[in-house]
């Protein structure tokens, strides 16, 4: 039981590390190609991951009706609207500014999990929350407080970063009870298919195809890491984790994405690191670490009972 959750925990800490990275190279490809074709391009890639992994495991089975239709609603909150949201507010803000939103999610997970699937919500895991909550903002504001730096979102992409993380909160609540009857990564392959199909007819009016054209050396990598990577292996191992361990647990991983994106774009950018961002990444992993020490205690005692 123990090496279960320690191992789905890892799983989650990858694909939060992936998707940090993903700020920065969907930024870049943004620079050459528009929104949807980015997100066509990369999840006709991380379908063809999914659908990999799908026959090595041999999990494929087809579904019920009732099931297409939950899974093709996941699809649409998942894939055609949160991938929008966070595609096009990167064309009005900072894959920082996204990055500070994106890390108010696990709040918002934590209280829907509490409300509508009864999980726990105690004084320890409320204080990891908010360690790493604050780590988060000393990371991506450098540690220079200032009603500038944490004003209520006001632009365009900053609402509309605000946006995609309560809906990816409403995602990993809704995909919870699908967990208990699909294997995980057969219900993200089937979430990802609907969610890119129903982006087709908004491809084909924009013309998409034609932005191929405009993808430099640079950008395919671009486009390769999101659909492989991000759309790929980062769906698998995060809905493995959501199936063995509490939403609001996996969610709290969320924490790290402002931390990575930071590194990556010192790294591949030129962006400024400062100790304080060290700072601010130290206190992320010990909030997650917070938010997960109570379960990994349970879990070690059933352990033992056994």
């Amino acid at each position: 039981m123990t090496s279960w959750t320690t191992s789905a925990r890892a799983q989650a800490f990858v694909a939060a590390v992936i998707w940090g990275a993903s700020f920065v190279a969907t930024k870049a490809a943004l620079r050459e190609i528009q929104p949807v074709t980015l997100i066509v391009l990369r999840f006709a890639l991380g379908i063809l991951v999914l659908a990999f992994a799908v026959w090595r495991l041999r999990v494929f089975r087809f579904v019920g009706a009732r099931d297409v239709c939950l899974l093709a609603l996941l699809g649409l909150i998942s894939i055609t609207i949160h991938q929008g949201l966070q595609a096009n507010g990167l064309l009005f803000t900072t894959a920082s500014s996204m990055a500070w939103l994106v890390a108010l999610t696990p709040v918002s997970s934590a209280l829907l999990a509490w409300i509508f699937l009864a999980e726990p919500f105690g004084a320890t895991k409320i204080a990891g929350l908010l360690i790493a909550f604050v780590g988060a903002v000393i990371v991506v504001t450098k540690g220079e407080f200032s009603p500038e730096t944490l004003r209520v979102p006001s632009t365009t992409g900053d609402l509309l970063a605000l946006a995609s993380a309560l809906n990816w909160s409403i995602f990993s609540i809704a995909s919870k009870p699908m967990l208990r009857r699909l294997p995980p990564t057969l219900m993200m392959a089937y979430v990802m298919f609907f969610g890119w199909a129903m982006l087709l007819p908004f491809f084909a009016a924009a013309q998409g195809w034609n932005d191929v054209s405009h993808l430099t050396t640079p950008g395919w990598l671009a486009v390769a890491f999101l659909g492989v990577f991000c759309s790929g292996i980062a769906y698998i191992f995060w809905y493995a984790a959501l199936a063995a361990i509490d939403a609001s647990q996996v969610a709290a991983f969320i924490y790290l994405e402002p931390f990575v994106t930071m590194v990556v774009a010192a790294a591949l950018l030129s962006e400024g690191f400062t100790p304080v961002s060290l700072i601010g990444g130290v206190a992320i992993l010990f909030g997650v670490y917070l938010v997960n020490r109570k379960v990994a205690q349970r879990a070690v005692a059933v352990s033992a009972s056994d």
